[in-house]
């Protein structure tokens, strides 16, 4: 029985083709997939839009035709709007599937290392202030990249130090200490605040698209960075998942891995949250279903994540700008409210 086992058994080319056309076929569905969400948030909302005429408004010069109505909300703001939620909905995905490998933690998120609260606080801070919105984006870039320090510093013997014994549980826990440490200033800073900040304050950190500018394309080209930085390394990935010891004894490099994953999933929650504020849910529970649907060959997963984060969050978006339109809800609000039940049948799922 072994020895015609191993005659079925494809060989290792085989298999690594079959591989290789398993992950396409699953990025070419999640692709076609965001494609769709993408149209579907440049057409519809308070006034519809033909996809037709949304072809002619994309193709168009940047000025347009005077008096253009549709092809002015197409452009300037349903697309940046579009393009913010897919880079962010990206990144978040793509940061909570690297920081499960890395905590080897299947509910951990994007903002379980304190990086969305340091963001927060120091954004919060400007919007008390009564800072523009691009002072606004810099604060919160300032605080996210004060928390990855923080945490940096903090956690040194578990990123960098090369500790035998494994230490995600106490990397883990310094992030939730610091992020527990950045909600008591949230709640500090909402609970002083004037009335006529704090509306706008409950807005940023529930998800806003809304902002503008070019952050869009930055978010875009950190997420292009990010997969290009981690993707050469995600076989290496799938042996971190046994063990900091069985990645030892394989001959992977576990503290340079470790610390580049940390510091990849940490600047793109920062990116992520600079953008569009704090959204939650994405990080937890795509990585997690496509984990469930699809296995968890982090060579085909992270990509996954990516596409399909940014089709959940251009989905979210597209509902809270028309469930009661003209009026728009924050995008978070979506997100939770779908990410929770999700969340819990699949944990059902997954226990029967």
């Amino acid at each position: 029985m072994t020895e015609l086992a191993q005659m079925n058994r494809p060989a290792p080319n085989v298999a690594r083709a079959m591989t290789a056309r398993r992950a396409a076929a699953i990025w070419a569905g999640l692709g076609a997939l965001a494609l769709a969400v993408f149209i579907a948030s440049l057409a519809l909302g308070s006034v519809s839009v033909a996809p037709a005429r949304v072809l002619s408004a994309l193709v168009a010069s940047s000025h347009g035709t005077p008096g253009d109505l549709a092809g002015e909300i197409v452009r300037t703001l349903r697309l940046p709007r579009a393009l913010a939620g897919f880079a962010c909905g990206a990144l978040l995905a793509l940061a909570g599937a690297l920081l499960q490998v890395l905590l080897r933690n299947p509910l951990a998120e994007p903002y379980v290392l304190g990086v969305s609260g340091g963001a927060a606080t120091f954004a919060l801070f400007a919007m008390m202030a009564g800072c523009a919105w691009w002072l606004v984006d810099a604060s919160a870039c300032v605080g996210a990249f004060a928390s990855i320090l923080v945490v940096l510093g903090l956690a040194r013997g578990e990123l960098w130090r090369g500790e035998p014994q494994d230490t995600s549980p106490r990397l883990l826990l310094t992030g939730a200490v610091i992020a527990a440490g950045w909600g008591a200033v949230i709640t500090l800073l909402l609970t002083v605040a004037p009335d006529s900040r704090l509306r706008g304050m409950l807005f940023w950190l529930t998800g806003d698209l809304n902002g503008g500018g070019p952050l869009p394309w930055v978010a875009l080209a950190a997420t292009v960075l990010a997969l290009a930085a981690i993707m050469p390394v995600a076989l290496q990935l799938n042996v971190l998942l046994r063990g900091d010891s069985a990645a030892r004894a394989l001959g992977v490099p576990v503290v340079r891995l470790r610390l580049r994953v940390y510091l990849v999933a940490s600047l793109a929650t920062a990116a992520a949250v600079t953008t569009a504020g704090t959204i939650g849910f994405v990080g937890l529970v795509v990585p997690h279903m496509l984990r469930l649907a699809f296995g968890n060959d982090q060579r085909m997963l992270l990509p996954a994540s990516a596409l399909g984060g940014g089709a959940a969050v251009m989905g979210a978006d597209l509902v809270a700008r028309t469930v009661i339109a003209p009026a728009q809800l924050p995008v978070g609000v979506i997100t939770a409210l779908a990410g929770v039940p999700v969340f819990l049948w699949m944990l059902l799922h997954r226990r029967r």
